[in-house]
């Protein structure tokens, strides 16, 4: 079986992340939840050198970044930390979109909203979920697009949330983050962006993320945080710092997603599958026209597991997710597969 249902990277963790950790292993005190400088200066070195984001001062008394455990963490707790729980309050997310945002209003006794436009209306709306490049589909919105998101909000008083997680791996295009300056202006008012190293280090394990923005809404995650002990250990900080500061592994990764990408690609066009979007991203969201569940009949008898659009929302339903986080071996069988 060929399963490119999840997108769970399976290959090495680069030496530099492995080294820094085992480097820190003598960690006999807690973490801080604030980040230690070295995590937080590399993290807005990233920023500034793979995103041309500048962010305040990290090492200043109002925090523009910070670090969590992993991205779903801080995506399914982020509109409790942000204390919107409580009353007739709605998330707006994508039509189409990764499940944990939906989580995260549930547990927080919030009702969400679809919606991929800003609204007329704004009332009882307290919070927005973007994700660009997207999860399931590899839609990247355009500047104007995040530009009248980021209008909308700062007009309406809602903060406007963007997961950024795949944004290092853009194939058509080039995604920009909404905290760029393109978008966002000259300060970060109302905004927040989310990371991960997930994908981009082959990381997935070590469980590191990034939240930065507005200096305002981080204090308030992080003042909530450190008393919930949501501290990632001292470790892991050290090897995100050296993950940051180090770009050859993260390109070197991207060619290797980028191959299978090609290959993939291709053979699901030869059997006879629309690709929509997928300009960005570890996904393909391919489609025949038919319900999500006939086509992954149709793979499971090829020997592929995909997974059905339908997870992501209803208007998912007619498409399938397929992984490029497979090794070659297996990317390579499905490539066969799908060609018989």
């Amino acid at each position: 079986m060929v399963d490119l249902s999840i997108g769970t990277p399976v290959d090495q963790t680069p030496q530099v992340l492995r080294d820094a950790l085992a480097a820190a292993a003598d960690a006999p005190g807690y973490p801080t939840a604030l980040g230690t400088d070295a995590l937080r200066t590399a993290a807005a070195g990233w920023l500034r050198r793979r995103l041309g984001v500048t962010v305040a001062d990290p090492s200043g008394a109002d925090p523009s970044v910070i670090p969590t455990v992993g991205s779903k963490e801080l995506v399914a707790l982020l509109p409790t930390l942000l204390g919107l729980q409580g009353g007739a309050t709605t998330v707006l997310l994508p039509e189409v979109a990764y499940p944990t945002y939906e989580v995260g209003a549930v547990l927080a006794g919030l009702a969400v909203r679809r919606c991929d436009t800003p609204p007329a209306e704004a009332a009882g709306i307290s919070l927005v979920w973007l994700n660009s490049p997207g999860n399931p589909h590899g839609r990247v919105l355009r500047d104007d697009e995040l530009r009248a998101w980021v209008e909308w909000g700062r007009a309406h008083g809602v903060p406007v949330v963007a997961d950024e997680c795949y944004i290092t791996l853009g194939w058509d295009v080039t995604p920009r983050s909404i905290l760029h300056p393109e978008v966002a202006g000259t300060d970060h008012t109302g905004l927040l962006a989310v990371h991960s190293l997930s994908k981009q280090s082959n990381a997935a394990g070590y469980r590191g993320g990034l939240l930065s923005g507005d200096p305002a809404l981080v204090r308030r995650v992080w003042e909530v945080r450190r008393h919930l002990g949501l501290l990632v250990p001292g470790p892991v900080q050290a090897a995100m710092a050296a993950a940051l500061d180090d770009d050859e592994h993260v390109d070197a990764q991207r060619e290797r997603y980028r191959g299978r990408r090609e290959r993939l690609l291709a053979a699901v066009r030869g059997a006879g599958m629309r690709v929509d979007h997928s300009e960005a991203g570890l996904y393909l969201w391919a489609t025949r026209d038919e319900d999500c569940w006939v086509t992954i009949d149709r793979l499971a008898g090829l020997g592929i597991v995909a997974a059905p659009g339908s997870f992501y929302g209803p208007a998912g339903s007619r498409h399938v997710r397929l992984a490029l986080t497979a090794t070659d071996e297996r990317i390579d069988a499905a490539v066969e597969r799908l060609g018989g």
